[in-house]
């Protein structure tokens, strides 16, 4: 079997079995095509040729072509999940990536709105034909912490306003019940009322009646916020975050914020708790007598 056979049949799998996300599959495609190049230049005609040496080689050469540390990690981690793959298949008996480390990253803490913020992004008036549509996208978002892909599928079918709670299709096809705060309610039977609640109607819809763009999102959330006057630039995923953040602060329960967000890894979650901390120091240096003074 080919190289590009066994990479074709590998993406392929991803998509049916492990049910990937499209996006996900072209990162990995990306990646491992990076890998096939080099194979080709330095005339390693299969995986099992290719050994720990020519892998490290691969790896350094991308580092110092200037791809960032964090993508260097992402592009060995491509190489070995196909690895495992190939091995699991039979079609592998060495692992090239077993002894090699990825550059160290710096981890970056995600941008949220400060209570404040958040507050005055939901409280405040939003106008005109979409406004109904609008103001349910930013509760829903600030109250479940979904993520884009995930509001921009839902359906009515997956809500019930009157329990409060929502249906939601994550990464890798895992279905999560989240509870919906009592303002998102309100909002979502503003928007049904208005719009209808038709079990298999997009509950937030485009032109012609389709589901949203998950681009339309992004723009809409943008602008609302910059309507508003804040200082930063917004995003659906700076609210997942926002809402991730202020329910830890409050609440001190990782286990609960990660299977709220859906993170299949606690070690995903574990970030924010550094933004805990990071509010606990702010509030220390700006509270403590002592904090800022030299001894």
């Amino acid at each position: 079997m080919s190289v590009d056979t066994q990479l074709s049949a590998w993406l392929t799998g991803l998509a049916v079995e492990r049910h990937a996300s499209p996006h996900t599959i072209a990162a990995y495609r990306r990646d491992l095509a990076k890998l096939r190049q080099f194979m080709a230049v330095q005339d390693i005609a299969s995986f099992a040729a290719l050994d720990e040496h020519a892998l490290r080689a691969f790896i350094a050469a991308e580092h110092r072509r200037g791809l960032a540390p964090r993508s260097v990690r992402r592009l060995l981690s491509s190489c070995r999940s196909l690895f495992r793959h190939l091995g699991r298949e039979g079609l592998l008996d060495h692992d090239p990536a077993l002894g090699i480390r990825g550059p160290k990253v710096q981890r970056t803490l995600p941008d949220v709105l400060d209570v404040d913020e958040a507050a005055a992004l939901m409280d405040s008036p939003v106008d005109g034909a979409l406004a109904v549509r609008d103001r349910a996208m930013l509760e829903l978002f600030y109250s479940c912490g979904l993520r884009l892909s995930e509001l921009a599928g839902l359906r009515w079918v997956d809500m019930d306003l009157d329990d409060g709670e929502v249906r939601v299709h994550g990464k890798g096809d895992k279905t999560r019940i989240v509870p919906v705060g009592r303002f998102a309610v309100a909002a979502l039977r503003a928007l049904g009322t208005q719009e209808g609640m038709r079990p298999d109607m997009p509950i937030f819809r485009g032109r012609g009646g389709a589901a949203i763009s998950q681009r339309a999102v992004q723009l809409r959330v943008d602008k609302l916020a910059r309507l508003h006057g804040l200082p930063k630039h917004v995003h659906p995923h700076m609210l997942r975050h926002t809402f991730a953040s202020h329910l830890l602060e409050s609440s001190g329960d990782l286990r609960a914020v990660q299977e709220l967000l859906g993170h299949a890894d606690i070690a995903t979650t574990q970030i924010y708790t550094h933004l805990d901390f990071q509010h606990l120091a702010k509030v220390y240096d700006g509270a403590h007598p002592r904090a800022r003074q030299k001894p």
